[in-house]
């Protein structure tokens, strides 16, 4: 990818962040803004959402450095065990891994009472149903069906990696940051993966366009010359 058109990939990743966190935070939040907006503090108000913009562009770094983490990885996997269909069955196998380890290790523990499990369980579907939708996206914009375990694998293991810092933490009010991070997350990564293919045939094709603009200098100076 040249670097022009990783730019705008970084920003774009960048500004679904900020901006799904920011949505995501006057739903899952509103009992922290309402009051502004009941007293009048609008200056407060905004502030409060740029805030939340921050902290979604903060989750966009974050994924974007796990996007490249895994597009190294997954050349890895398929290194080692010389076979595609062997590194998916590997995927699979995490998959079923991590998700054991979220509902054990990381839901279990912070779940009191029923709606806790309520809450936890939508987050759960939240993350493996865009998975799914992501990874059938994939499929049908590559006509690839093995990109679908390497998406789900992608969408689920590492975002849930990503998410990490709010599931490991258990302070007061933790609960509504575990539900926030993951939607910036969710959507970032989703846009990463669908999108990193028309990318990268943007800078191919760029980099076609400046090797013809060479040769055309270079036979114009030829021309010159004689």
């Amino acid at each position: 990818m040249t670097i022009r058109n990783w730019v705008k990939f970084a920003f774009w990743a960048l500004l679904i962040g900020g901006l799904v966190n920011a949505v995501a935070s006057l739903i899952i939040r509103w009992d922290f803004y309402q009051p502004y907006l009941t007293n009048g503090e609008i200056t407060e108000f905004l502030a409060a959402v740029i805030w939340n913009i921050i902290l979604g562009f903060t989750m966009s770094v974050m994924a974007q450095a796990g996007f490249f983490a895994y597009l190294t990885l997954h050349q890895v996997g398929v290194n080692i065990f010389r076979s595609l269909t062997l590194w998916n069955w590997v995927q699979v196998v995490l998959i079923l891994v991590v998700l054991v380890d979220i509902i054990v290790f990381r839901f279990a523990p912070g779940a009191e009472t029923a709606v806790d499990w309520i809450i936890y369980g939508t987050l759960l579907v939240v993350l493996v149903g865009a998975a799914i939708l992501t990874a059938i996206k994939k499929v049908k914009m590559t006509q690839k069906p093995h990109v679908f375990i390497s998406t789900m694998f992608f969408m689920i293991v590492v975002t849930s990696l990503e998410w990490i810092i709010a599931l490991v933490g258990r302070q007061d009010n933790i609960d509504v940051y575990v539900a926030l991070l993951l939607f910036p997350l969710v959507a970032v990564n989703a846009f990463q993966i669908l999108m990193l293919p028309k990318y990268n045939s943007q800078s191919e094709a760029d980099r076609k366009k400046l090797e013809e603009r060479r040769k055309v200098r270079k036979e114009t100076t030829n021309v010159a010359k004689v």
